[in-house]
């Protein structure tokens, strides 16, 4: 079967104008942080109804869009959810963690105690479908699943970011409990664990810097074949 196709035509601007909106863009994204320090201050469910369905339009494998986003906001739900991270996290940090992996992160000052995911309000995890299920229980392929639900993941932080809400990427390990907890279907595998809120009053955040200009783009041009810069 032919899929049908309707015309695209997306908003063109003049090249000065598109070089300030991306300035504007880069700007604003280049301000987004990963916190730890959450307020327990309500966040409405349209708003995070909003940002999920932004990450909806992330481009997917083939168009099967293989993620399901849970919003869990129930205080008993999240109590749950930070007693089976905050187990796996003790686990990770008292032997499965090599010394290098432990060294990296002293300087955020992490540890297995976890609790911005009963303070925050609420959690969005997402998961990943390995295959679809059609109505009589076959199996249907997906293709580049983690690909597919990464660029999903990466849109729904800048939409976070864009609302002038924070959030964190937790992926305690293994998170096979949260399939367990939220009572996910077979095809389901837990992939990101996202708290979203405001920062706490007296939130902070490490001192780092992003890689520059010259550390991250490698230019190939007609006049120079590989050049940084």
């Amino acid at each position: 079967m032919t899929n049908k196709f309707i015309p695209y035509t997306p908003e063109e601007y003049p090249l000065d104008a598109m070089q300030q909106r991306a300035e504007w863009f880069y700007h604003e994204v280049n301000g987004r942080r990963t916190l730890r320090e959450f307020s327990d201050r309500p966040v409405p469910a349209a708003l995070i109804r909003t940002l999920i369905m932004s990450a909806s339009t992330a481009p997917s494998g083939a168009h099967k869009q293989p993620w399901t986003f849970c919003a869990v906001s129930d205080p008993k739900i999240k109590k749950a959810i930070r007693e089976a991270a905050e187990k796996e996290e003790y686990e990770n940090y008292h032997g499965r963690m090599s010394e290098e992996w432990l060294d990296d992160l002293r300087p955020f000052a992490t540890d297995w105690k976890k609790p911005f995911l009963e303070i925050a309000p609420w959690l969005i995890i997402v998961f990943k479908k390995a295959y679809d299920l059609d109505q009589d229980g076959q199996k249907r392929k997906n293709y580049y699943v983690n690909e597919s639900v990464g660029l999903a993941c990466g849109v729904l932080l800048t939409a976070i970011h864009h609302a002038g809400l924070v959030s964190l990427t937790h992926t305690p390990s293994p998170m096979n409990f949260l399939q367990v907890i939220l009572q996910r279907p077979e095809n389901e595998r837990a992939f990101l664990l996202i708290p979203v809120g405001y920062p706490a009053p007296s939130a902070q955040v490490p001192d780092i810097q992003r890689k520059t200009e010259n550390q991250v783009i490698q230019w190939y041009t007609s006049s120079n074949s590989a050049t940084t810069g």
